[in-house]
């Protein structure tokens, strides 16, 4: 499995959790199951992704300026998630807030896919895109159980 594979895969799980999240209701146990899930998974991807891809494409004249963005996104979307920690997860402005994550997440996934991606691709060695992926994947693994 390459890099982007694994990548791409977390992404699949985010999209599907904001799906999820932003069809709930008021102070739900939906809610409230979706929503810790949805955090961990955006703090430990961000985290992950930062240190086995983007780290390693900064390195690049090809995929600097594109890493760069990217890692600003990441900050964009974690200062949402800190927005809805401080908001009653019953009132309107919750979900107004949590449908704004979804529009930026989804551009900032649908980004990295068609626009990064590509350009990493050419920049990264073979073998660094399978090595990439084991220690991105080892380092998510690790964080999710410490969030357990």
């Amino acid at each position: 499995m390459t890099i982007f594979e694994s990548i791409r895969n977390d992404h699949e799980t985010q999209r599907t959790l904001i799906d999820i999240l932003v069809e709930t209701e008021g102070d739900s146990d939906g809610r409230n199951e979706v929503w810790p899930k949805l955090k961990r998974e955006l703090e430990a991807h961000a985290a992950a992704e930062e240190r086995y891809f983007y780290v390693p494409l900064m390195e690049h004249d090809l995929t600097q300026d594109a890493a760069r963005h990217s890692v600003a996104e990441h900050k964009e979307l974690d200062d949402f998630v800190e927005q809805l920690e401080g908001y009653d997860m019953s009132g309107p402005q919750w979900l107004q807030t949590a449908r704004e994550l979804r529009e930026r997440l989804l551009h900032h996934l649908d980004e990295e896919e068609k626009e990064v991606f590509p350009v990493a691709g050419k920049a990264l060695a073979v073998d660094d895109k399978t090595s990439l992926a084991t220690d991105y994947e080892s380092d998510m693994e690790r964080r999710r159980s410490d969030a357990d």
